[in-house]
């Protein structure tokens, strides 16, 4: 089963049964009937009702994929989605029209048809999805990452489960020199020779178009080139099997597989090296450990959206005479354009053009080519050093976040070129690409404008901290750092 008609089985599934719980416990006691009159009918009402409990349930992240979760796990999440809408409707529909006997009855009893309905309709639908799975449809495309003979034990394994939702199309298998089968040769790493084979040992070939990369002695060759497989075999998850003494191994893989949209899993041996960072899972009797998990709830992520996008239009149409007037302040004190554009590096790697208003001479880079700004900067206008000083150029960037490009809050983006250099140089620097940057961060408040490579280093750790500990909570602690920042005209 696709994405998409997962997605559209569940919707269509959940409307219908809501719609039957309303009708059987609201129409079926007229003296419960709480819905109010809309357009002369109760249909109106009932299906606002619809509504609001399928924008509930995406909020609580119902709809987000649940692979490798169990269905009881996904009943208790249906369970507190229901208990928390039915109080909704209580308190805003029911309270105030029957009697307090009524209300426990009507409000216990829909909240029992509601739960039934819409849980009867997910299990009926994820047993359509498994019985699809098992047939090879709708499957995830995995890389496995390990030592020959764990490679093979863990092909083994998963291809004994077929319901397990995982299907191997290739593999980085790390062997020892004397052990590499040659079956063709291509000069994919200048240290050492890399080898594409099509079947793992024993005789199983690989679905067709599955690649394995091997390269005797040599871990590093063979991991450069996963991020390579992830792209050309288009792969969902990175099953890494190691030994608990290949730490740098398993660096480099987490280096090399940060800013890609996959999740990465260990064969538990690991589990000790990655600490707090990692979330246990079974997938019918074999553990595996995500590691770098989404950092937020579902509910948390959409809450976060929410406020990015009321927050930014409200700045920006509330604020709109007061930008004009700035942008004609930079247009007609320094020549060039009001608005600075310039490609940064977004979420998962993906470029983007970030706006800001110009605090530099036209073309300030045109002799140097791409440096960072230093302290005293004589690049910078008199007019742009006001405006970093209070923090208001980097109001344009509020359209990024409406577009979905940033967010108010998250690590700063940098531009391609630096991040070129950076991820070379800085280990873990990629990872903050797992999450949307931001128009203000925790390293911004923490610490200066980039300077030099000590710098970057230093702002790392604010970013990789606030990405392992977001939430609601801190980004507001971010917020009212950095607006007392900009009116106490500390911004640099």
């Amino acid at each position: 089963m696709s994405r998409r008609i997962e997605i559209i089985a569940l919707i269509l599934g959940d409307a219908l049964a809501t719609a039957a719980a309303l009708a059987v416990v609201v129409g079926g006691e007229p003296a419960w009937n709480w819905l109010p009159v809309l357009a002369g009918t109760r249909v109106v009402s009932g299906g606002l009702v619809v509504v609001a409990w399928l924008l509930l349930f995406a909020f609580s992240g119902l709809y987000a994929e649940r692979y490798a979760r169990g269905r009881l796990d996904e009943l208790g999440t249906l369970a507190k989605v229901v208990v928390f809408g039915c109080l909704a409707l209580l308190f805003g529909l029911v309270v105030d029209q029957l009697e307090a006997r009524e209300l426990r009855v009507a409000i216990g009893g829909y909240a029992l048809a509601q739960f039934a309905a819409v849980g009867a309709v997910r299990l009926a639908v994820r047993g359509v999805q498994r019985a699809l799975v098992v047939r090879g449809y709708g499957r995830h495309r995995a890389v496995v990452v390990g030592w020959s003979d764990r490679v093979e034990t863990l092909y083994h394994d998963l291809a004994r489960y077929p319901a397990a939702n995982i299907e191997i199309v290739g593999a980085v298998r790390l062997t020892a020199p004397a052990t590499v089968p040659v079956l063709a040769e291509a000069s994919l790493a200048d240290d050492a020779p890399v080898h594409i084979s099509e079947r793992f040992p024993g005789g199983d070939a690989l679905p067709a178009g599955a690649i394995e990369v091997t390269a005797a002695g040599a871990p590093r060759a063979a991991v450069a080139e996963l991020p390579g497989l992830i792209d050309r075999l288009r792969v969902q998850d990175v099953i890494i099997a190691l030994g608990t003494e290949d730490h740098d191994t398993l660096d480099e893989v987490l280096r090399v597989c940060d800013g890609k949209p996959v999740t990465l899993k260990l064969v538990p041996d690991f589990y000790a090296a990655v600490g707090g960072m990692a979330r246990t899972e079974h997938t019918y009797g074999l553990p595996l450990i995500e590691v770098l998990p989404e950092p937020m709830p579902a509910w948390e992520r959409r809450t976060k959206r929410i406020v990015d996008a009321v927050v930014s239009a409200l700045v920006l149409v509330v604020g709109a005479p007061l930008w004009l007037a700035i942008a004609g302040l930079v247009r007609f004190t320094s020549p060039g354009p009001a608005i600075y554009r310039q490609t940064r590096v977004g979420r998962h790697g993906r470029p983007f053009t970030m706006l800001k208003f110009r605090t530099m001479v036209d073309d300030a880079e045109r002799h140097t080519g791409p440096v960072w700004a230093e302290h005293g900067d004589a690049r910078i206008t008199r007019v742009g050093r006001w405006l970093r000083k209070l923090r208001l150029d980097e109001i344009p960037q509020l359209w990024n976040v409406l577009l979905g490009q940033m967010s108010l809050v998250g690590p700063r983006p940098e531009r391609p070129y630096f991040v070129e250099q950076l991820v070379d140089r800085i280990p873990l620097y990629s990872r903050r690409h797992r999450v949307q940057p931001g128009v203000t961060g925790l390293a911004q408040v923490k610490w200066r404008y980039d300077a030099d490579l000590d710098d970057v280093r230093q702002k790392l750790k604010y970013d990789l901290f606030y990405i392992e500990t977001m939430s609601l909570g801190l980004d507001a602690k971010i917020l009212f750092r950095t607006i007392r920042t900009a009116l106490a005209g500390e911004g640099q």
